[in-house]
């Protein structure tokens, strides 16, 4: 006597790139497809007391003849200047899965303005992932991408861990691809505007103990990298992980995986323990899932725009940064007129496989 016969499943056909790697993400947005990327719903400014806020709104994040668009708005368009300074409640909180907020830390969830003597984020902007959708571990990044121009602008394309095996933030590792500023004339004592960009791993014991500065390059371009697509690619096995722009042989960020493990890389404190230290692999945290993020984010105090620079219109140090920030409107607004939108072409990922 037999069975109920199975169908048989189709197999899957795959596309190889011209290495032979798999590929296993890929969105050239035909339109904006929500199964693959969620907004983040927040006013937190990032943890560094940016002075945007994000949310789904199609005026700040669009597709477009085959381009995603991240465009910063004035929050004042929306609520009126008068709301943005004074006893308006932005709540944040959302009613259900599709539109609840996503970091209430540094109050993100809810403000009212002039609570404290600040303004609310006087910037709209997005910020889009793959954490429900999308993660990897080892493989080839390209995301194929126009930065912004536009003082105190930071266009970014990055990615963090799936889950925190290691611990909180620096501990289980970030990778950065893409960090600029939109600023045209950005000292380059000061790492450049949007003629440059930077590629980081953030990683340390404790956030205090973050060893960034071992693993961070910048590449400076002949020209803006607001006047052109290009391609911002990762590389990322085992043994190596380096970044790099339009070919791979245009190395920015190259770090070698097998040389030490970070434990030792980064000379911590003896007061700390070492969070890697169970860690089969010595690369660790680089050796688990990572998803990939998009945003454009405005100005902030942790240091990215670090003080003493000419025109900068803020302290970060002062409790009023945002304000001094939004007082400078009308220095910083002219610049964001060329064009202030991050756009991404195309994002793809491949594995080795």
């Amino acid at each position: 006597m037999t069975g109920p016969v199975r169908p048989v499943e189709p197999e899957i056909e795959y596309e190889y790139n011209e290495f032979g790697e798999r590929l296993v993400f890929s969105d050239e947005f035909d339109y904006f497809d929500l199964k693959k990327w969620k907004h983040d719903l927040t006013m937190s400014g990032g943890g560094n007391w940016e002075f945007q806020l994000y949310h789904n709104n199609r005026t700040n994040s669009f597709v477009k003849d085959g381009v995603l668009h991240i465009v910063p708005t004035l929050t004042e368009d929306r609520i009126g200047a008068d709301n943005l300074k004074q006893n308006y409640r932005m709540d944040m909180w959302g009613g259900g899965l599709a539109d609840a907020c996503t970091g209430n830390n540094f109050y993100g969830c809810e403000r009212t303005s002039g609570a404290g003597g600040n303004i609310l984020n006087p910037i709209q902007s997005a910020k889009i992932t793959t954490q429900e959708s999308f993660s990897f571990k080892y493989g080839r990044v390209e995301i194929v991408a126009k930065l912004p121009e536009g003082d105190w602008l930071w266009p970014a394309i990055w990615m963090l861990p799936r889950r925190n095996q290691y611990g909180m933030w620096p501990a289980s590792g970030e990778i950065d691809i893409m960090e600029s500023r939109g600023n045209a004339n950005y000292p380059q004592s000061s790492e450049g505007g949007c003629e440059s960009y930077g590629s980081t791993l953030h990683w340390g014991a404790d956030w205090t103990q973050n060893r960034f500065e071992l693993t961070h390059a910048i590449y400076n371009h002949p020209s803006k990298l607001s006047e052109d697509f290009h391609t911002y690619g990762l590389y990322w096995t085992a043994e190596r992980l380096y970044t790099y722009i339009d070919d791979p042989d245009n190395i920015v960020l190259d770090v070698d995986l097998t040389s030490t493990d970070f434990w030792e890389f980064g000379k911590f404190p003896s007061v700390y323990n070492n969070p890697w230290e169970t860690a089969e692999e010595l690369h660790a945290p680089f050796n688990e899932e990572f998803y990939l993020i998009i945003n454009l984010a405005v100005g902030g105090t942790a240091g990215y725009f670090p003080d003493g620079v000419a025109g900068k219109p803020w302290q970060n140090g002062s409790p009023s940064s945002v304000n001094q920030f939004y007082a400078a409107k009308n220095q910083w607004w002219s610049t964001w007129q060329k064009d202030p939108s991050l756009q991404i072409d195309s994002v793809k990922v491949w594995d080795f496989n």
